[in-house]
């Protein structure tokens, strides 16, 4: 497997985000060890949140709630999935599948060692760490779900999903900065969107950016879809808390948390709220917000 490896030059004087690079290593189906970035701040005695992203930011998304939760004294484990921000990124589409994340994911999972962990999860950051709490039950304590969902390849998607997953795949440059733009509701400094830019130096590094839209089950034969059916039957157990925080102005997730709502055990009688004033980006739009939220959560765990 060839992979790119984006120059640190790339990140420096990113804004607001100043958190010290940490790395671990994951191995490709074909042997290939891939360098995987995140985060880790925070007090280590305190309970560890973990904050997945999705399509296509990076760990740069989450730098306001980082600061937010870790002063309150929780420890934050923020990944880059493979393919996005300081994180390894093959170079072929034919890299990426929904198993391969989950995979990379799950290799993460093992070198950090979680326990009693919370896990805030957004677009594919959901569709991969929903398996990873159904796979790894013991580790995590609570779910907060934001602006996902976890696809079994049934009933169409919605219009501008698909308009979303055409883009990805004919547009000439895929311009990410400018993406992150249009789905979040606050305008963003150009900082900011340079930011969203910076993993990408060339349209050689943007693999996975461009095929995550495409591998989102939306047809029962899809790769992932089999593996969900059983994550589900998992999550349709699951009595600790399952919190939902979804946004009010994102078109592609809007009414997803019913789902949830109606199928966890675990998200009966919790504050579930739909957020005024985010997109689906709404860590970006409505992060104080997010963060009281989770700081709520967590702490209730402890009593």
């Amino acid at each position: 497997m060839k992979f790119l490896r984006t120059p640190d030059i790339c990140f420096s004087n990113l804004p607001e985000f100043e958190f010290a690079p940490t790395y671990c290593n994951v191995v490709a189906a074909d042997g290939t060890l891939l360098r995987l970035h995140y985060v880790d701040y925070g007090p280590q005695s305190g309970r560890t949140i973990v904050l997945l992203h999705g399509e296509p930011s990076w760990s740069f998304l989450y730098r306001f709630m980082i600061r937010q939760l870790s002063d309150a004294g929780f420890r934050i484990l923020a990944p880059d999935l493979i393919g996005f921000g300081k994180s390894d990124k093959p170079v072929e589409m034919g890299d990426y599948s929904y198993t391969a994340h989950v995979n990379w994911m799950q290799r993460w999972l093992d070198h950090v060692e979680v326990s009693d962990a919370v896990l805030f999860c957004q677009d594919w950051g959901g569709l991969i760490g929903l398996r990873l709490v159904a796979d790894n039950i013991d580790r995590f304590a609570a779910v907060m779900a934001g602006n996902t969902g976890l696809p079994i390849g049934k009933g169409t998607p919605p219009e501008a999903f698909l308009k979303w997953q055409k883009f990805s795949q004919v547009v000439p440059e895929f311009p990410t900065g400018n993406i992150l733009q249009g789905a979040t509701v606050r305008d963003l400094s150009s900082e900011e969107i340079a930011a969203y830019d910076a993993p990408f130096p060339d349209e050689r590094y943007k693999a996975g950016a461009r095929i995550f839209p495409a591998l989102v089950p939306t047809r029962p034969d899809m790769d992932g879809v089999a593996e969900n059916l059983e994550a589900w039957k998992i999550l349709q157990q699951w009595t600790k808390p399952f919190v939902t925080a979804f946004s009010d102005q994102d078109p592609v997730t809007r009414g997803g948390e019913a789902v949830f709502q109606k199928l966890i055990p675990g998200a009966a009688g919790q504050p579930h709220q739909i957020l005024k004033g985010g997109g689906h980006f709404l860590q970006e739009d409505v992060h104080a917000e997010l963060s009281e939220m989770l700081i709520s959560l967590a702490s209730r765990l402890d009593g």
